[in-house]
């Protein structure tokens, strides 16, 4: 799949194209399956198949102090988007000035021209232009002025009713509650978190359990507090290994600051400083406990391990 991060990286001539525009965040079920009609359209018609979508996400531009956390970064949304086929997938940096265009100026100069847009797909709510003034209306009369088709689905940028209840919102809500199991059934894959292994207190080394602590700029949604079966991979290697996740503030110990560490099941001499992994979570065990004594954490320790064992070999 071509990735451009700016109009002027499309090539010249590029096109013809169907194209749809949205947030893509997640990429959950509902994405696939409207990138995957929309991929097979374009197959057959001799066309190609584009995304777009922008960076960041128009919340954090318009209501920084609101704006909902992204369910993946950048780079794994492309990397999904990639998954489904698509040829392109163009990342329009968003700021003010570029949500002041007008919704003519927003489809000509973003869509018409570059691309050689000869259909858009969009759903029935959708918005565009400056003060979000264009319309589905507005979309299908600037289809009849610069000779493009407009096709209407459920909302290409969030929801598809072909799943059923499937959202972003909805992916936040469950990883929120630290269901991830259910996150990941409307993801149609285990949500993941990506960062660096960074230097941490050593204190689960002490206490028979060395973990991998994943820090620096944490790519994905991090779920609610507490302990999860999950999957760690090193990147540029296939191997996943099987790890309990702890997530939260170490309240044991009277930590404040919300850490991700993985203990890897039965594997000792690991050195993965400096290195970039993946967590891919499968399912919580507990949530988050404050322990009486050293003892008791070590304990459960020893039983959350156990059931993440289980959990994974199901």
């Amino acid at each position: 799949m071509l990735r451009w991060t700016g109009l002027d990286q499309v090539p010249e001539g590029f096109g013809p194209s169907i194209v749809t525009i949205g947030n893509f965040d997640g990429v959950h079920l509902g994405h696939v399956a409207v990138l995957g009609a929309m991929v097979a359209e374009a197959r057959r018609g001799g066309a190609r198949a584009v995304a777009v979508t922008f960076d960041p996400h128009p919340a954090v531009v318009h209501r920084p102090d609101s704006a909902p956390a992204p369910v993946t970064g950048l780079a794994d949304r492309l990397d999904l988007l990639a998954a489904t086929g698509l040829d392109a997938t163009l990342v329009l940096p968003y700021t003010l000035e570029f949500a002041r265009q007008t919704p003519e100026a927003f489809v000509r100069d973003c869509l018409v021209e570059p691309l050689g847009m000869t259909r858009v797909v969009v759903g029935r709510d959708v918005r565009f232009g400056r003060d979000n003034a264009g319309t589905l209306e507005t979309m299908r009369a600037l289809g009849e002025r610069y000779g493009f088709a407009v096709e209407v689905v459920a909302d290409v940028g969030d929801a598809s009713g072909l799943v059923g209840r499937c959202s972003s919102t909805h992916v936040r809500a469950l990883l929120a509650d630290g269901d991830v199991a259910g996150a990941a059934a409307l993801l149609g894959r285990r949500h993941r978190l990506r960062g660096t292994v960074v230097q941490g207190d050593r204190r689960g080394r002490e206490l028979g359990f060395p973990t991998a602590n994943v820090g620096g700029e944490v790519s994905g949604l991090v779920p609610a507090d507490g302990v999860y079966a999950g999957w760690l991979r090193v990147e540029g290697e296939g191997e996943a290994l099987p790890a309990a996740v702890s997530i939260g503030s170490n309240p044991t110990f009277d930590g404040v600051e919300q850490r991700i560490e993985a203990y890897v099941l039965d594997r000792t001499g690991l050195d993965l400083y400096g290195t970039e992994v993946t967590v891919e979570l499968v399912d919580r065990v507990r949530g988050q406990v404050r322990f009486e004594s050293v003892d008791a954490l070590v304990a459960q320790m020893h039983d959350d391990v156990e059931k993440v064992r289980a959990l994974l070999a199901g």
